[in-house]
């Protein structure tokens, strides 16, 4: 049996949102459902990043895709794709053949609802929530195999926890892909729970900052132990940043804050191990005149807010370990392409530099900034940190800072004088920039910007 799709469905203003390119964990591939106008169909679309320039491959099948259509790319090159049909989620596995797409079937979850988690960080398994009506099911989809044993029957999905109440979320906590985050919500609040794959899906608590708070993990990072969450502890929603295992509480940047405008943090630079205060974190920025980028750090205490490239996928990039940010994006002339970011322009440190002085606030623990701070208890028997309150000060009332309007004019102006230049021009705009905030303690040097040929 088929799901039927209305005339109005199947338009292209009823697609999936535009932003909805998934990023495999390794950063080398990325997927995305892509609008075909002369045919009038959907198709999914893979994109290989590893490169020196990104490309895109057509993954078409015998059948056009319906709009709600998810995919998951891995870090082997195939794209996991799940397609409803009715009270089913069938799954399999895409991958370029020729001109063709072979796809390999992994078989159905019966569900109302089936949700792709982020790939583990192997890059090779996959897993999906089912939530129901008191529980949510946590499915194994695809094992990592490159093809079925034989002999040997296949054994996903394969149901690995039935967790209480409904989650949603997904955050990886660590490299080997043990540890998986959720956001449960439980008699009308949400917290975060973390489940062991290695103990048979054995569940734990792991934020809580009051028993009447909603706290949420946003991201984390394994190699510094960074996490951004999000809170409503002091009354009304806040970003703020901790570190898994640590003595330090959980702060709650001012800077975080902007009025009429929402921050969505979705990517954090890697390779910064033991320095989670170095950790750039890139968030989306939407408002009512726009959406842009900013880019923060914990030790620098400011956020950064820059325009955004043209044709930005919003909401989605990668780091590197130097401290680049790469942003896919989409025009006319450029279907497939990558803005690139660099280091000077975002105050990302690279993997190689030490962090350096921090702030002594930050290097001491003192100066909790919001009711309800957290302490990790340690990790006993790797198991993850749970997390106990402690009291602390009361957030202080201040005024947040008025965040500058989205220079969208600025930008297309620019990219439209660069793009003929080089395809990668995001550099050249970023640095420097008229909407760059000022340093409340010491201004930085003033440096030229780059050339066209370092920006890439």
């Amino acid at each position: 049996m088929t799901a039927c799709v209305t005339e109005d469905a199947a338009k292209p203003d009823a697609r999936p949102d535009p932003t909805a390119l998934t990023i495999a964990a390794d950063g080398s591939y990325a997927a995305r459902l892509a609008w075909h106008e002369s045919s009038g169909k959907w198709f999914p679309e893979r994109w290989t990043l590893a490169g020196p320039e990104p490309y895109a491959v057509p993954l078409p099948g015998r059948r056009p895709e319906e709009a709600d259509t998810r995919l998951l790319p891995l870090a082997d090159g195939r794209v996991l794709i799940r397609r409803r049909a009715a009270d089913r989620h069938a799954l399999g596995l895409l991958y370029p053949t020729g001109p063709g797409t072979g796809e390999l079937p992994l078989g159905t979850v019966e569900a109302a609802e089936l949700a792709l988690l982020p790939a583990a960080p192997c890059g090779s398994r996959a897993y999906a929530l089912a939530p129901g009506a008191r529980s949510t099911v946590l499915w194994l989809v695809h094992d990592g195999r490159h093809s079925p044993v034989p002999g040997q029957a296949r054994t996903v999905p394969t149901c690995v926890a039935e967790i209480e109440g409904h989650c949603t979320g997904g955050v990886w906590l660590d490299r080997t892909g043990r540890l998986l985050a959720l956001d449960q919500e439980l008699d009308g609040r949400t917290k975060t729970v973390v489940v062991d794959l290695e103990r048979g899906g054995e569940v734990s608590p792991l934020l809580q900052i009051t028993e009447e708070s909603n706290d949420r993990l946003l991201l984390a990072d394994p190699d510094s132990g960074l996490l951004v969450l999000r809170s409503d502890a002091a009354g009304h929603d806040r970003l703020g940043w901790g570190v898994l295992g640590s003595a330090l509480p959980v702060r709650f940047p001012e800077c975080l804050r902007l009025p009429d405008a929402a921050l969505r943090p979705f990517a954090v630079q890697p390779g910064q191990a033991l320095a989670p205060e170095s950790s750039a974190v890139a968030f989306r920025i939407d408002a009512v005149t726009g959406t842009w980028l900013g880019v923060w750090r914990p030790a620098e205490r400011r956020l950064r807010q820059l325009p955004a490239p043209r044709g930005w996928l919003a909401g989605t990039g990668l780091w590197t370990a130097d401290g680049e940010l790469r942003l896919p994006c989409v025009t006319p002339s450029v279907p497939c392409g990558l803005a690139r970011l660099p280091a000077s322009a975002t105050g990302a440190r690279p993997q190689a530099e030490p962090p350096g002085g921090l702030p002594a606030e930050t290097r001491t623990g003192a100066g909790a900034t919001a009711e309800g701070d957290l302490v990790p208890a340690g990790i006993p028997d790797r198991r993850p940190a749970r997390w106990v309150r402690v009291p602390s000060t009361p957030l202080p009332a201040t005024a947040p800072t008025q965040p500058p309007p989205p220079p969208s004019a600025v930008a297309s102006t620019a990219f439209a004088q660069a793009e003929s230049v080089t395809r990668e021009p995001y550099g050249v705009l970023a640095h420097p920039s008229p909407y760059r905030p000022v340093p409340l303690q010491q201004a930085p040097l003033q440096q030229a910007p780059p050339t066209a040929r370092e920006a890439r």
